[in-house]
């Protein structure tokens, strides 16, 4: 007997399994961390490999590699995709551009608030950024399991917010969790920047070459203090684009990307940081104040100050929703942006000395991501508004 397989191989090149992929890896992490070897996937992930002299500092943990390292190339592909959008898509039109950076931008003080508000006068005040992030590669995997239920605008628009949050995430970092920053690394990778935007000036159109600097850039971004993976968005910047039919060389390389970065770096990256032992004193941190400023600010500052930032943009008319949506359709990115994860998790580390502290955020974080993106999820597709072509 023949076994049909086509089932199979279309599943496995749809958007869908890459998102499939991710909360496999989340619930296999959960898993082993919780496991007789929790111990050795600790020790594989804390464990050094690279290169290191007196000049070159290469040689990171497993872990490092993976965040600040191969998590840089999935912020280059959302770099391209913005700018791809920006030139021809759903951003090329400053009213619609305006609304998510906007939206970012009320997302992320909102949660900060409410965080401030459980915890301001005690030891675990300073973490009020933990709960401004958005996770770019875990919203835009819920969002892309809900395929053509939602309109493609929508999507675009998680993206462009979420990167702008990232972006206000890692100015937080660089600005109150940052303790030295050297600025002749910055000076270095600003170099980099100017050899890249006379690249494109020239009219350099092999999208490779644009990634040797790329790579120089990392690196001094990287040891200037400020989070490494914002060299991909800066590379991605520069890359030649148009809005014709002819494939640029930007639209090569996003192409060459997607897949190694949705079948592999993602779902690697989700197996890295959800590696979370769960402890009994962990959970009384739920209901702390540590753990209710998180939660809320996750779950209802996010959609709060992404709704109240929307309805003032379009009450004032200096912006407008994405096309084919609605306000329930904002809600439930809302919800998704409340997805902190990784940067909510890496603020975590920087906010705390005490490891109880740290452990406690990290759960609060990963129950309240779990919660967002479920309650996103069910919203959005609840929505019986969008017709299937429109998306």
């Amino acid at each position: 007997m023949r076994i049909n397989l086509n089932a199979f191989k279309n599943f496995v090149r749809s958007s869908n399994f890459g998102g499939f992929l991710l909360f496999l890896c989340v619930i296999l992490s959960l898993l082993l961390a919780n496991s007789p070897v929790a111990d050795s996937l600790h020790h594989f992930f804390a464990k050094e490999i690279g290169f290191e002299n007196a000049n070159i500092h290469l040689r990171y943990d497993i872990s490092t590699w993976i965040n600040d390292g191969l998590m840089t190339i999935f912020f280059l592909m959302v770099g391209l995709e913005i700018k791809r959008e920006i030139v021809e898509g759903e951003l090329s039109s400053p009213r619609k551009a305006l609304v998510p950076i906007i939206c970012a931008v009320g997302g992320a003080i909102i949660p900060a608030l409410f965080y401030l508000g459980f915890n301001a006068g005690t030891e675990t005040q300073h973490g009020w950024g933990i709960s401004m992030a958005t996770d770019i590669a875990f919203a835009l995997a819920v969002i892309s399991l809900l395929d053509k239920r939602v309109p493609s605008s929508l999507k675009i628009f998680l993206a462009a917010l979420a990167i702008v949050d990232d972006l206000i995430a890692i100015l937080v970092i660089a600005l109150f969790y940052t303790d030295e920053i050297h600025a002749m690394n910055l000076l270095y990778a600003g170099i980099g920047m100017l050899i890249l935007i006379a690249m494109n000036r020239s009219n350099v159109k092999n999208p490779w070459l644009y990634l040797i600097p790329g790579v120089f850039i990392w690196y001094f971004i990287h040891h200037s203090g400020i989070h490494a993976t914002i060299a991909g968005v800066l590379v991605a910047k520069t890359l030649p684009t148009n809005d014709t039919e002819i494939e640029s060389p930007l639209e090569k390389l996003e192409h060459a990307i997607a897949k190694p970065v949705n079948f592999l770096i993602i779902p690697l990256f989700a197996f890295a940081n959800t590696n979370i032992t769960l402890e009994k004193e962990m959970l009384g941190g739920l209901v702390a104040p540590l753990g209710m400023g998180i939660s809320v600010g996750l779950l209802l500052g996010k959609p709060i100050g992404i709704l109240l930032a929307s309805f003032i943009c379009t009450k004032l008319k200096i912006g407008e929703l994405p096309q084919n949506s609605n306000w329930f359709h904002i809600v439930g990115v809302g919800f998704l942006a409340g997805i902190g994860f990784t940067m909510s998790i890496f603020i975590s580390i920087l906010s705390f000395n005490d490891p109880l502290h740290i452990s406690e955020a990290k759960l609060s974080v990963l129950a309240s991501s779990m919660i967002a993106g479920i309650v996103g999820y069910t919203l959005l597709r609840m929505n019986k508004s969008v017709k299937t072509e429109q998306a």
